[in-house]
């Protein structure tokens, strides 16, 4: 028998249907006439025909006709909404789809898998997994390790040993011993209790991203979850059956309690939960959507759950990853801009820096000789000016190597640590299986990560603070000797006036989002957890300077583009042509005045798809294959040059 789940006002009914030639109409009827049952005063309708409504899905949100019959328009368990004529959508409502939905509209279940042991997870893997490409399942060794755990926790409540956590209450209630047919309820008692974050839910990449590196680390086998269970978390994760998990609420010790309470309330069947099929619905109807039973969590296993940095972690590696990405294009963004204002390269001499070898500064360096005017390269622009008297440089152009550089030294040095943390045990207690026993101890505690997303922040803003001058040289003309803020016909065109305005805004707010989060603690749990990392707002906040400073550069990028429009004929260098061109794909030239916001956030987008470093690394390997050893990428911010092979066509020296 067809079964559907309808949203009607706040409330999720599901509705059986005996015939399949009743209409998409009978259903809107059906689903008013129960939410009217379930209210005192039938919700405040004289009748069900006096109900005027829509029908719509849940995924997409597409209207559906009345008159439709529901074999024809809907599937099997398809989740949709009743919309009352007349009503006005509550600003706290929980929508069908989250922030984005455009971009779940297209998703398909993968078909690879990735095999997680809980040592080997990197980075790359988790955005990956995060993105939906990826489904996940144990190694035959992680299997082990997880049932050995288990073994553990099972002697330890037949022999009624008091262990904290399992036959005892947590934080403060430590010392409270808990009678053995209480343990599951103890349990689920901790993940709802815990359940107490705010904000909005984390986006499905990042929920699945936190609910993927739960799952490794509960196969590194030191968290006593018994193999049923932990399988049953990979199934949901699979269906991407993913938790409603609030953003805010952890201070990043006894590690992420409340976000993680919320990704396990969802796989318990309680609280709201998100799917591609459904979108928001009662996690019991997701999962019994996907065929999926709600799991029924065993003595210590809410504890396995909940307990440990997997917030900050996931939330830092995405953070990683995209710092990484615009890193590596703020070199391109910067040296298009020194060609624009007329800039040199001796700057960039290969002596320079081999005499202040920092790995970072030598990279960047090295990636600006590439993309500059030289032999492989030559620029008309450059050469019009090449007899000039200017003997060097602001700053923001003469300086780039060492500033930049230290950004990628900066990212190495955090992703070296959440690497770490990606592959560590964080529980409490710990179950060691070899040992037979479990141990009380603080793998817990944020700060590591919290320590390091505070410094990539404070790095990685200095990309932005260095942008936004070099938008100032371009816009003014007494330092660029181009028409004012790039425009023609100068006052009767502002041109990119205000786009430096919001720079500078953007960069502004990333000097309060720089203080450091981890430099606070506040006791809680009545003084048993008297110190704490706050690391999901180091997290959280480290994401937002990333975001900022992708938009300053996407400013920059965009205003480099237009300078160039007022150097033609002249060209630039080969690979900042490419550059060019891919800009001009999406943002056409700056003739008179339009809405700006739409190019700003094009060109936003060129830098989060790495589309801007795509054009240019053929030519930077290229480039470097021909100057070995002179200059060898650094890790994270530069490709190897096998994987390069695999994955780019370098053009033939004729195209350079």
């Amino acid at each position: 028998m067809p079964r559907y789940t309808v949203h009607v006002r706040g409330e999720w009914l599901a509705v059986p249907c005996t015939d399949p030639q009743l209409t998409v109409g009978w259903l809107g009827r059906e689903a008013v006439r129960r939410y009217m049952k379930n209210k005192p005063d039938n919700g405040g309708f004289a009748s069900v025909d006096a109900v005027r409504f829509l029908v719509r899905r849940c995924k997409g949100l597409g209207l559906l006709d009345n008159e439709d019959l529901l074999e024809v328009a809907l599937e099997d368990n398809e989740f949709v909404e009743v919309v009352i004529e007349g009503d006005a959508m509550s600003p706290d409502f929980i929508p069908s789809q989250p922030e984005g939905v455009y971009l779940y509209s297209k998703y398909r279940e993968p078909e690879k898998y990735i095999d997680l042991d809980g040592d080997s997870l990197t980075t790359e893997d988790l955005v990956n997994l995060g993105k939906g490409h990826y489904k996940i399942k144990l190694t035959p060794i992680a299997e082990k390790k997880v049932q050995k755990s288990r073994e553990v926790i099972d002697s330890i409540i037949k022999e009624k040993t008091v262990v904290y956590g399992i036959t005892t209450g947590f934080g403060k209630f430590a010392r409270t011993v808990i009678p053995v047919n209480k343990l599951q309820e103890l349990q689920v008692n901790l993940v709802r209790s815990h359940s107490s974050g705010v904000g909005k839910p984390l986006s499905p990449e990042r929920c699945r991203m936190l609910l993927a590196l739960r799952i490794n680390v509960l196969a590194k086998g030191y968290s006593g979850i018994s193999l049923e269970t932990l399988k049953q978390v990979i199934e949901a994760f699979n269906a991407s059956c993913l938790s409603y998990v609030p953003e805010k609420g952890t201070v990043g010790a006894s590690g992420d309690l409340a976000p993680l309470s919320h990704l396990a309330l969802g796989l318990i069947g309680e609280g709201k939960m998100w799917s591609p099929k459904s979108g928001w619905a009662d996690a019991k109807y997701v999962l019994e959507a996907h065929g999926l039973k709600p799991i029924v969590l065993k003595p210590k296993e809410g504890l396995a759950l909940i307990n440990g940095t997997q917030m900050i972690t996931s939330l830092g590696c995405e953070a990683v990853e995209r710092a990484s990405a615009i890193a590596r294009q703020a070199d391109i963004v910067a040296a298009l801009t020194l060609e624009v204002l007329k800039g040199t390269t001796k700057a960039f001499d290969t002596d320079i820096h081999a005499v202040r070898p920092h790995r970072g500064q030598i990279e960047v360096a090295f990636r600006f000789r590439s993309l500059l005017d030289s032999d492989h390269h030559p620029s008309e622009i450059a050469e019009s000016h090449r007899f000039c008297d200017r003997v060097q440089d602001a700053y923001t152009l003469r300086c780039c190597p060492q500033i930049h550089g230290v950004v990628n030294d900066t990212i190495a040095f955090v992703k070296d640590i959440i690497t770490t943390e990606l592959n560590s045990a964080t529980d409490n207690p710990m179950v060691f299986a070899s040992r037979g026993e479990t141990i009380s101890g603080g793998n817990f505690h944020g700060e590591y990560p919290a320590k390091a997303l505070d410094y990539l922040a404070i790095g990685v803003h200095e990309l932005a603070a260095i942008s936004e001058r070099r938008i100032e040289r371009l816009c003014n003309p007494s330092l660029s000797e181009l028409p004012a803020f790039l425009v023609a016909e100068g006052g009767l065109n502002s041109g990119f006036m205000i786009a430096h305005c919001t720079a500078a805004a953007l960069v502004s707010e990333n000097k309060a989002l720089c203080h450091p989060s981890s430099v606070d603690s506040l006791s809680t749990s009545a003084a048993t957890e008297d110190h704490v990392s706050m690391g999901g707002w180091a997290a959280r906040k480290a994401l937002r300077v990333i975001e900022h400073v992708e938009q300053v550069l996407a400013i920059e990028l965009l205003a480099a583009c237009q300078g160039i429009e007022f150097l033609r004929p002249l060209r630039t260098t080969t690979p900042l042509e490419k550059v060019y061109d891919l800009v001009r794909s999406v943002v056409r030239p700056w003739i008179k005045d339009r809405f700006m916001a739409p190019d700003i956030e094009a060109a936003h987008r060129l830098l989060l798809e790495q589309k801007v470093w795509d054009v240019a690394v053929p030519y930077i390997e290229k480039y470097r294959m021909e100057h070995i050893p002179e200059s060898r990428p650094i890790s994270p911010t530069a490709f190897s040059l096998e994987s390069l092979h695999k994955t780019t066509k370098i053009p033939e020296s004729e195209d350079l």
